[in-house]
């Protein structure tokens, strides 16, 4: 029984891997704007890990433009269901050198958050055999843009991120409370930080 329930595992769990498609390996409707001032509306495919995005203006050929090349892309993503923002920004690499790099605009405001995506590996424990496995899983990193335009990685938590709203932290406290929020997800940290700008708005 023990071996028919661990094949039946790793059939179910190779077949979702095998499924998965991630949204940077699927073409998008969207539209690019370049540094020349020229707008490019077609089909969008981008890697954040390259900083490259590739255009498809249905016309046969396909056009590669790095992060240098471009201002500003948006996509429509099937994967989400909503339109996705993403900004060339200036950022000091871990190389040591300044370089444009693509980063997803999550909120804007008086707190900027950004964000990179990458595959990465994780290691889990498996509660129907002894041992772990590991698969790919997309990993985000969140990031800070401040008023004087440099962009820092933020890798608090919670408590870090109540001390940076100041006195509007106790009812943001109280919104990720209500609305059962976590800091570490994404789509809640995009919520989080988009309440926290909305005491701002004029």
């Amino acid at each position: 029984m023990r071996t028919r329930l661990l094949v039946c595992f790793f059939l179910l769990f190779g077949s979702a891997v095998h499924a998965q498609q991630w949204a940077f390996e699927l073409w998008h409707d969207g539209k690019v704007v370049l540094v020349t001032g020229d707008t490019l509306k077609g089909l969008v495919k981008y890697d954040l890990q390259q900083d490259i995005i590739q255009y498809n203006a249905q016309r046969g050929s396909i056009e590669a433009y790095s992060a240098r090349k471009v201002l500003f892309f948006e996509i429509f993503d099937t994967t989400v269901g909503y339109y996705r923002q993403f900004y060339a920004l200036p950022y000091n690499t871990s190389s040591g050198y300044r370089t444009a790099v693509f980063f997803e605009l999550l909120a804007e405001g008086k707190m900027t958050l950004l964000t990179r995506e990458s595959l990465e590996y994780r290691t889990y424990s498996s509660p129907y055999y002894y041992g772990s496995y590991s698969r790919q899983v997309l990993v985000y990193r969140f990031y800070l843009l401040e008023e004087n335009g440099n962009i820092v990685e933020f890798v608090g938590k919670k408590a870090e991120l109540m001390n940076l709203m100041g006195k509007r932290a106790e009812a943001v406290e109280k919104y990720i409370k209500e609305n059962k929020l976590k800091v570490e997800d994404r789509d809640d940290l995009a919520k989080i930080v988009t309440y926290y700008n909305s005491f701002f708005k004029t």
